[in-house]
């Protein structure tokens, strides 16, 4: 280590000639000798001796304690936004940071001190309720008095929801050589256009047929695949569903008395919405905030494994499918009946019994007398095991 042979030369010759033999000034010779038993104790790759306390306490407590709060509410925090609030809270505190400048140098020791690390978001977060199990049992127990009073088939349990896409589904991750500075992912620029897709399904494993709802004003005069729904909404809602989606499952021209599980969108509250429901001799569970992420079947096991399986397709269609460009050479979005059969595979690729577990998992179907209260919260590799 530099600082370390710089030390033992200086303890049989002057600081003065020392510090003209390594090219150093004389303050560093005595810093350093001053540390020595320090210096003698550090890793061989540690390049320098840097305080163990930070300069500005005060400030990096304030500091700390923003990163913290906003990470525990799910915000992005990155080490741009902690340097300009470092610096505005240093102007605004002249007498706890003078000399402060934030460097990027100081934001790396901050980080380190502090044991923040830069990650790859794993999930965006849906904040809990603060009461979560009590209102996971109050809906379990509705949902349960439903079933107990009215008998329903499994076949007339479902769970119906919107799912946003985009026209351009892009992965966080590929494949790429090591040590590249830039990773670039191609796409027809279309990552903010976006559509709906409605999915339903009920307890038995049954698929219904899928509805996309695209943002524009008047239906393309173009023909979609058969096994979709296909709907325009100027702002891609759905007030349709319950007409062309639910209403068509087995035994919904019979009218059987059923129950719909679906969140608090405000569409799903409207009195026309529960008029229509009524009118077709359905039953409402409505998942409180917040909870989708818990008792919602679609949300817990299934949109995540559509919209990989769309994205496959998507990767697909960017290597080999058929495009269109515009005459300044701009590559052209998929073409919406390409959209809708990326839906229609992805979802005819889910199995019946992944459907099954679901609800099950979600503790919508399990059988009444207790006997598979154990599939609730179970993980996919606990159900494999078995």
């Amino acid at each position: 280590m530099f600082t370390y042979l710089v030390t033992t030369t200086s303890q049989t010759t002057l600081n003065s000639q020392t510090k003209k033999q390594y090219g150093v000034t004389e303050k560093m010779v005595r810093d350093w000798k001053a540390n020595e038993d320090a210096l003698k104790s550090m890793p061989s790759s540690k390049c320098a001796l840097r305080r163990s306390t930070p300069h500005w306490s005060e400030l990096e407590k304030h500091v700390a304690d923003m990163v913290h709060e906003h990470r525990q509410n799910g915000y992005v925090m990155t080490r741009n936004k902690i340097r300009v609030f470092a610096l505005q809270w240093a102007k605004s505190n002249l007498d706890h940071s003078k000399g402060f400048k934030a460097t990027v140098s100081w934001c790396t020791r901050f980080m380190e001190r502090h044991n923040l690390v830069l990650r790859q978001k794993t999930k965006i977060a849906q904040k809990l309720p603060a009461d979560l199990d009590g209102k996971v049992s109050l809906f379990h127990r509705y949902v349960i008095q439903q079933r107990k009073k009215h008998g329903y088939a499994l076949s007339q349990i479902g769970n119906m929801d919107e799912t946003p896409m985009n026209f351009d589904m892009v992965g966080n991750k590929t494949v790429n050589p090591k040590g590249a500075k830039t990773v670039l992912i191609k796409t027809t620029g279309h990552e903010k256009s976006s559509f709906t897709v409605v999915l339903a399904c009920t307890a038995d494993g049954a698929k219904l047929r899928p509805m996309i709802i695209f943002k524009r004003k008047t239906m393309p005069k173009i023909k979609f695949p058969v096994g979709v729904f296909v709907h325009v909404n100027e702002k891609g809602w759905m007030d349709e569903g319950l007409d062309n989606v639910w209403s068509r499952r087995p035994g919904g021209l019979r009218q059987e008395r059923s129950l719909l599980v679906w969140d608090m969108f405000r569409a799903h509250l409207t009195t026309s919405t529960k008029k229509r429901l009524a009118r077709i001799n359905t039953d409402a569970a409505v998942i409180p905030a917040g909870l989708t992420s818990l008792v919602q079947p679609l949300d817990v096991c299934l949109n995540k494994s559509f919209k990989d399986r769309i994205r496959e397709q998507w990767n697909e269609w960017m290597v080999s499918g058929e495009k269109s460009f515009t005459k300044g050479g701009n590559m052209r979005a998929p073409q919406l009946d390409v959209l809708c059969n990326f839906v229609i595979k992805a979802w005819n690729d889910i199995g019946a019994e992944t459907v099954i577990k679901s609800f099950k998992k979600c503790g919508i179907s399990n059988s009444l007398d207790g006997m598979e209260d154990d599939f609730l919260w179970q993980d996919e590799g606990e159900a494999k095991a078995e």
